[in-house]
């Protein structure tokens, strides 16, 4: 009787329980197909630069209260970062401490370019406010997005001219199904709610079901010999 009955939740959860176990295999498949390091484009980046010996010039505050100054480097020299209290950012001068203005679209194709490991070609270039941020780039900061002809994307920073991130077309695959994978399409951010949770109990218990399964049918295999 209880195997009849364990037979029968089981045959039901794995009807409810069927398509989210494909889903999260799938997904989890296709995740583990690449090195991390290639999803995230490093193999199109090339290594920054290290910092020049300088005597650098603290930069200008203009009244506003910083969090953190950051010397940094990239192919147009180094340059202060820095972190204003309010949540803005703003790049300066290392030699002078000079305020500088916020990056150019030329500016930005020729960072992202010299970022870049090899030869591609610039298809379009386009900048987003940081409150209209692309999805693929999961960050609120005003960006310069610079396509290149494999479509693999460039996201500079407008203010500091800092590389943000590198999307290629397998990291847009690879988000996709993570958004499966956590059953969050929209944001594909929140790893904890109650349908990821409520099915992942129930996989769990069709799981153990089916290890019960397996004892009670042993059970009644003896029981027959016998």
């Amino acid at each position: 009787m209880k195997h009849r009955l364990f037979l029968k939740w089981h045959v039901w959860l794995g009807w409810l329980i069927g398509v989210p176990i494909i889903l999260w295999t799938a997904s989890g498949l296709l995740m583990v197909s690449q090195p991390i390091e290639t999803v995230r484009g490093n193999h199109l980046r090339v290594e920054q630069p290290a910092l020049d010996p300088i005597m650098p010039v603290a930069p200008v505050l203009e009244g506003r209260k910083a969090k953190s100054l950051t010397l940094q480097q990239n192919a147009q020299g180094p340059f202060w970062v820095i972190n204003y209290a309010d949540g803005g950012k703003r790049r300066a001068d290392a030699a002078t401490g000079k305020l500088l203005s916020p990056v150019a679209a030329a500016d930005a194709s020729a960072l992202a370019i010299a970022a870049r490991s090899d030869d591609s070609a610039i298809i379009s270039v386009q900048r987003f406010a940081a409150d209209e941020a692309p999805s693929d780039l999961r960050r609120d900061r005003p960006s310069w997005q610079i396509v290149f002809e494999d479509d693999a994307r460039f996201y500079i920073d407008a203010d500091t001219g800092e590389l943000l991130a590198v999307r290629t077309q397998f990291w847009r695959a690879f988000d996709f199904m993570w958004g499966l994978h956590i059953m969050d399409l929209q944001t594909r951010e929140d790893t904890s709610h109650p349908i990821l949770i409520g099915f992942a109990a129930l996989a769990l218990f069709s799981s153990m079901l089916g290890f019960m399964l397996l004892f009670t049918r042993s059970v009644r295999n003896r029981g027959k010999t016998n």
